[in-house]
């Protein structure tokens, strides 16, 4: 095991690989992330998945064999999705069997196009989980208030969740609070309350958002104290006598995960977010160029306070600057979903034109 990532691992704290593509499933670098480097899970989103798809032609024969099969459409890729991340499931299953649940996850992410539509959300989370068969597979559902009734719902139906497109304490929250009306919504109906769940907290998109609107002296650091607020809501929320009545009945903590973690602004080091957020009872979900750059160089000192730190001086500086974050956490979502849609229909759109060529190619 790398020694800076076992630091990490010694605190308690989950190293997922932001990233999935058939080679990297095929070459043995998933493998060897595994067991060189500490990844314990794997994260994927429809961006990620549009890159990996139209890289190479590692799909093109499954791509023309579910054609002429008659998929299409969101049908196509989800068959082409779930044959990864079941494999990769596969990989992760010794992890998963060690943790009891707790480690050893994929996650796969609904069709951004129904992240208004709760029922339509909730039905797509049960339909992509069973496809799956695999009992370590995330469904991804937004944090979004449609998406949130759709945690609630699917939490109660026993099927796990990872609450993506979260940027703020307050959307934390409402997803904390939806999981555990569905823990408690099984408990009432006489039903196991072992149910997992992560929450996805998005750091860097915050800093970038800001950066030409504050002083040097303040770039890369709304991200980390936005981060360090919801971190000491995430402490408090499982020291309350709420949660506690939960945890005794069987329930496992809903552990806090901090996504978009590789640092975007050139001048800052490489590894900023992730040494900045360690923290036991969380997971850090980082893209492969920051993993091995932590595993190269990076260092871990204190751990996350659990009383939030500086965390709220600094907002208050920021507001001073004319930061509205609460305004801001808004719009970051909201982009974040519009974002997942155009990785989505230009997916779509890349994989019926693949399909076609891929046709007349075999036609000739």
């Amino acid at each position: 095991m790398n020694p800076n990532l076992r630091q990490l691992h010694a605190l308690g704290q989950s190293l997922w690989v932001d990233n999935i593509t058939r080679q990297m499933l095929g070459d043995g670098t998933l493998q060897g992330y595994i067991d060189e480097l500490s990844v314990t899970g794997l994260t994927s989103n429809p961006t990620i998945f549009e890159h990996a798809i139209g890289a190479g032609n590692l799909y093109d024969e499954q791509i023309v064999d579910l054609s002429r099969g008659g998929r299409s459409g969101e049908d196509l890729f989800f068959e082409l999705a779930l044959r990864d991340l079941r494999q990769a499931a596969d990989l992760f299953r010794p992890v998963f069997d060690a943790t009891d649940g707790v480690d050893g996850w994929v996650s796969l992410e609904v069709s951004p196009a129904i992240v208004d539509d709760t029922a339509r959300t909730t039905a797509a989370a049960a339909k992509l989980h069973a496809a799956a068969a695999k009992p370590n597979l995330y469904i991804k559902i937004p944090g979004t208030p449609a998406g949130v009734k759709a945690i609630e719902a699917s939490i109660f139906a026993g099927v796990p969740i990872n609450v993506t497109l979260l940027f703020s304490c307050e959307q934390y929250l409402a997803a904390a609070e939806a999981y555990m009306r569905g823990i408690e919504r099984r408990i009432a109906a006489g039903l196991d309350p072992k149910i997992e769940s992560v929450a996805s907290l998005f750091v860097s998109r915050w800093d970038v958002a800001v950066q030409d609107q504050v002083p040097a002296e303040w770039r890369n650091r709304l991200g980390i104290a936005i981060s360090r607020r919801t971190y000491k809501a995430y402490r408090d929320l499982l020291a309350s006598p709420r949660w506690q009545k939960l945890a005794a009945a069987g329930a496992r903590p809903q552990r806090l995960l901090w996504a978009s973690t590789g640092t975007k602004d050139p001048d800052a080091p490489d590894t900023l977010y992730v040494e900045a957020l360690a923290a036991p009872d969380t997971v850090d979900t980082i893209p492969d160029k920051t993993l091995k750059a932590f595993a190269d160089h990076g260092k871990v000192g204190a751990s996350l306070p659990i009383d939030g730190g500086d965390a709220e001086a600094v907002i208050a500086e920021f507001r001073k600057l004319g930061i509205d974050d609460a305004a801001l956490a808004l719009r970051l979502q909201k982009e974040g979903a519009a974002s997942f849609q155009k990785s989505w229909d230009s997916l779509l759109a890349g994989l019926e034109d693949k399909a076609s060529q891929l046709d007349r190619a075999s036609a000739r």
